[in-house]
């Protein structure tokens, strides 16, 4: 892990910044990604992600989960 990432993975940890916006639903690339809570009693569900991830060796990681906060950062 580069210097950057580990100095952004430690702000991380301390929690969510003061100026946050939080929301139900994400849009990207025409995609629509909601959060568990908000498909509750839904007949469609699309809250699992997969972040896909190489380490540049034979070895490959993928990430599985569910979407359960979008907070972005205001200014």
């Amino acid at each position: 892990m580069g210097r950057s990432a580990a100095i952004s993975l430690s702000l991380l940890s301390l929690g969510y910044e003061r100026k946050v916006k939080c929301y139900n639903e994400y849009f990207v690339n025409g995609y629509v990604f909601h959060t568990e809570e908000y498909e509750h009693g839904r007949k469609t569900y699309n809250s699992c992600v997969c972040v896909k991830r190489s380490t540049y060796s034979k070895f490959e990681v993928d990430y599985y989960g569910k979407l359960e906060k979008v907070v972005m950062r205001t200014s």
